[in-house]
């Protein structure tokens, strides 16, 4: 049956306008970053061209921009076979650190044992693994895949299983009163109270997948940016090298809004909230 609202309760038309105008407000672009990247890089532009900066030192702003207009196939080529690298490093290394925080939380046993060879593994340096990889597995995309792996799997372990025992233990009692198995409390009530932590270590990761990808691709590639990196590297051709780093760069960031996008649909229910 319909009740009528109070009119204590109903919003002044002042109110009204001011949500009207925050909303709108939230909607228009925002375009303070772009005038701030503008500015940079018209500073950079007049610094190189007042010293006189060798090209093979600090390239311009404008170098680099037709550097990327006349390679800009071959550059995002190699951009996306790093990009397709990156990416199976993470679904490798997130499915790994998932597991192993399940393990972890079936059995307890277990976790000094796994945290203690993931430490282990996180505390070694990928710069001195990364060689020996590749002289194991040649100059295909396995070294590149597991050494991005190895990069991103302790977050997405850690940040796993902080979400898998963040639950209130008033919830656990009464799963545990209604005579759940502990399978039951897992997919019911732990994982889906885990799923914030772990887009939160998706997002940490993502962009390390790529650093990862690169740097094994420093160690020995065919292709991929890290392989276009060391040639303009070793040939002293600063604005290719840039050039690689502005490709890194967006698709970075692609990646990471693209995390941003799934991770609002996949926790609408907590945005609701």
């Amino acid at each position: 049956m319909h009740k009528d609202v109070p009119w204590q309760e109903m919003p002044t038309l002042r109110e009204v306008q001011q949500q009207e105008t925050a909303v709108s407000a939230s909607n228009k672009p925002n375009w303070t970053g772009w005038v701030l990247v503008l500015l940079v890089l018209g500073g950079w532009e007049t610094a190189v061209f007042v010293t006189q900066t060798p090209v093979y030192l600090v390239p311009a702003p404008s170098a680099i921009g037709r550097t990327l207009i006349a390679n800009w196939w071959p550059l995002w080529q190699a951009g996306l076979v790093t990009l397709a690298e990156a990416a199976g490093g993470l679904v490798l290394g997130t499915a790994v650190g998932l597991a192993l925080a399940v393990l972890i939380t079936f059995w307890q046993r277990l976790e000094q044992g796994i945290m203690s060879l993931a430490l282990l593994i996180k505390s070694t340096p990928i710069i001195a693994i990364a060689p020996i990889l590749t002289i194991w597995l040649g100059f295909g995309p396995a070294p590149k895949v597991i050494i991005t792996a190895l990069l991103t799997f302790f977050p997405v372990l850690i940040n796993a299983l902080s979400g898998f025992r963040a639950v209130e233990p008033a919830l656990l009692d009464w799963m545990r009163s209604l005579n759940a198995t502990p399978q039951e409390i897992f997919v019911y009530v732990r994982w889906p109270g885990a799923r914030p932590f772990l887009f939160a270590a998706l997002r940490v990761v993502a962009p390390l997948a790529m650093i990862g990808a690169v740097v094994a691709e420093w160690m020995g590639a065919s292709t991929g940016l890290g392989r276009q990196m060391w040639l303009a590297y070793t040939n002293l051709n600063m604005p290719s090298l840039f050039a690689a780093v502005v490709v890194l760069t967006v698709l970075s960031t692609a990646v990471y809004q693209l995390l941003l996008r799934i991770e609002a649909r996949a926790l609408f229910w907590q945005k609701a909230e």
